[in-house]
């Protein structure tokens, strides 16, 4: 089904410890301000933050199963960082529809992540593409 302006799609987590641990054994990045408590203190983050390819990965996660839904992908993005995310928040990413191609399945969507105290952690924009599976095969 094709997605329409203004429509919405929520999806919510915690970063927990073994997050940021499988984040960081995936991408190698052990960046003391993820790890380091002593490191983070003298910051003006005062404590360890979220890796942001996790912030960005939920909003992958919305795209890719919810909306627009299976088979799509980014062809652009722009995101802006707002706030830290820290160990034991929680996010919630939210997209909207901004606009739809009517000629070809590309949407643009709204993107934003806030924390449970609804500070935007994250806010931007996104071009998606469908990608419509050959039936012929």
């Amino acid at each position: 089904m094709k997605p329409t302006v203004g429509q919405k799609a929520t999806r919510t987590f915690t970063i927990t410890e073994a997050l940021l641990r499988q984040y960081a054994d995936l991408t190698g990045d052990l960046n003391p301000i993820h790890f380091e408590e002593d490191f983070t203190k003298r910051t003006r983050f005062g404590d360890r933050i979220a890796h942001g390819g996790i912030t960005t990965g939920i909003i992958s996660a919305l795209v890719g199963m919810e909306l627009p839904g299976p088979g799509s992908v980014f062809m652009s993005q722009h995101f802006r960082f707002t706030n830290p995310a820290y160990v034991g928040d929680t996010l919630t990413a939210t997209v909207e529809v901004k606009s739809v191609k009517p000629d070809k399945p590309v949407t643009e969507l709204i993107v934003r992540v806030t924390r449970q105290d609804d500070a935007p952690v994250l806010e931007g924009e996104a071009w998606i593409y469908t990608v419509q599976p050959d039936t012929t095969v």
